[in-house]
């Protein structure tokens, strides 16, 4: 992958009360409005210094600053990279996918992803669901362990797709949060959108600026500054745990995008302590419901045991 390219334009009287996308498409023409609107969304534009929406509207006379990553490919190149399978048939692929491991495609990263992974393994996913994340019907972020279901046909997809739209698959989590968490248990029903300040972040917002979020949970273990907890999504936002949990002062250990400024773990995690542990789903074509689970991997065996005071696994 080449590097970035770096853009800085001075915007002229005529673009005052203009909106920073439609100008940027106007003194850009090579770049799409869709491309516009991406970079802005992922924080590499910025006006007088500071990260704007795209609706941000124009003085005139502002600095404008861009990062331009290099395109992804249109295709995507199956890479033939070893899954752990969970299950597998004609429709559907169940994974573990380990932390480390980024899901599909995105800005910054090409290669070495889950999605190229189970082209590599399926290629009749190849089109299912988009060209750039075959059979993905959910995601996890790069940090999270855990489980995933991937579709290998276009009906099985859009059966998926429509179950987590009614919010018929069950999703649950595991996690080690900063803090002891004072609730046994609770539900957080709390908007979450872009963070207005940073931009490649997300936050709960007000109602009517975010798009409603619901997360359970259940308190399974307390230590003196650390707290093992449950989580069951019921709708699955962007950072959807790592969002709700921080904004109660309980960020995922290991999260530096949410936790930043807590104290190190005592034992190093390897991403966040966060793990899909449950997933259940009716199979699109048996529509027998279907229930996978994964223990929790060692990266955060180890930590549960250090804060039991068993050393055994460090």
């Amino acid at each position: 992958m080449t590097d970035a390219a770096h853009r800085r334009l001075v915007t002229d009287a005529g673009a005052a009360g203009v909106r920073l996308d439609r100008w940027l498409v106007s003194a850009l023409p090579e770049l799409s409005r869709a491309r516009v609107q991406a970079l802005i969304e992922a924080g590499h534009v910025r006006v007088a210094g500071a990260v704007r929406k795209a609706a941000h509207k124009l003085r005139g006379g502002e600095d404008v600053e861009l990062e331009i990553p290099p395109s992804p490919p249109e295709e995507l190149q199956p890479e033939p990279i070893a899954l752990t399978i969970v299950y597998e048939d004609a429709a559907v692929l169940v994974v573990d996918k380990p932390a480390g491991m980024v899901v599909h495609p995105g800005a910054g990263v090409s290669g070495g992803t889950l999605a190229a992974a189970v082209l590599a393994h399926a290629p009749e996913t190849a089109g299912v669901g988009g060209p750039r994340r075959p059979g993905v019907v959910h995601r996890l972020d790069k940090g999270t362990s855990g489980l995933l279901v991937i579709a290998k046909t276009q009906a099985a997809y859009h059966a998926l797709v429509a179950q987590l739209a009614a919010r018929e698959v069950t999703r649950e989590y595991l996690a080690i949060v900063h803090g002891r968490l004072a609730a046994n248990e609770g539900r957080i029903d709390a908007p979450i959108g872009r963070d207005p300040h940073h931009r490649q972040r997300m936050a709960v917002r007000r109602d009517g600026q975010g798009r409603r979020a619901i997360t359970r949970f259940r308190t399974r273990e307390r230590f003196p500054a650390f707290t093992f907890v449950e989580c069951r999504l019921e709708t699955g936002r962007t950072h959807q745990i790592r969002v709700h949990l921080a904004s109660r002062g309980h960020p995922v250990v290991g999260d530096e995008t949410y936790g930043r400024g807590r104290p190190v773990p005592p034992v190093p995690v390897a991403g966040v302590a966060l793990h899909a542990a449950r997933l259940v789903f009716v199979h699109p074509v048996t529509h027998i419901a279907m229930e996978f689970t994964s223990p929790l991997p060692l990266r955060l065996e180890r930590l549960l045991s250090h804060l039991r005071g068993d050393n055994s696994l460090a």
